[in-house]
């Protein structure tokens, strides 16, 4: 009998670890700042601090509940999801977050087999980017441009 009794659970802690180690290597060569008044290292750390923590109770939990095996690995899915965030970062800059965001949400959502472009998906995905406008932009004064240079020539 095996020691890892939930091996999908096994892989995904151990994913969100190495993911949440790599953030907070990133994070600490930067500024932390305060809640306040956040430096360019607190988001990436508050959210790598999180990922850990998921990480290692995703991989406890695999050694003491049964859970589901690993079938394969979905290629496709997870270069779209990978893909999104770097179409994030090299769009935010030069289009602005609401393309960014957009483009982003719309590339991560077509990972899904069950994903489908109709109308509720776009009205989910335009409430979704305004409030991520709202919330980063608006309200935590996060400096991104809302529309880039490319769509905003000056």
């Amino acid at each position: 009998m095996s020691l890892i009794r939930s091996p999908k659970d096994f892989w995904s802690g151990l994913i969100y670890l190495v993911a949440a180690l790599f953030g907070l290597t990133i994070g600490s060569n930067y500024s932390m700042g305060r809640a306040g008044q956040m430096g360019p290292g607190y988001f990436p750390i508050i959210l790598s601090s999180l990922l850990l923590m998921f990480g290692a109770v995703t991989l406890v939990r695999s050694f003491i509940v049964p859970g589901e095996s690993v079938t394969r690995f979905a290629l496709k899915p997870a270069l779209l999801i990978i893909g999104s965030v770097v179409v994030f970062g090299l769009l935010v800059e030069r289009a602005g977050f609401l393309v960014a965001m957009f483009a982003s949400t719309l590339m991560s959502a077509s990972a899904s087999s069950e994903f489908r472009f109709e109308w509720r998906a776009i009205l989910g995905l335009v409430l979704f980017v305004a409030a991520g406008a709202l919330l980063f932009v608006k309200a935590l004064g996060v400096p991104m441009p809302l529309i880039g240079p490319w769509f905003n020539p000056s």
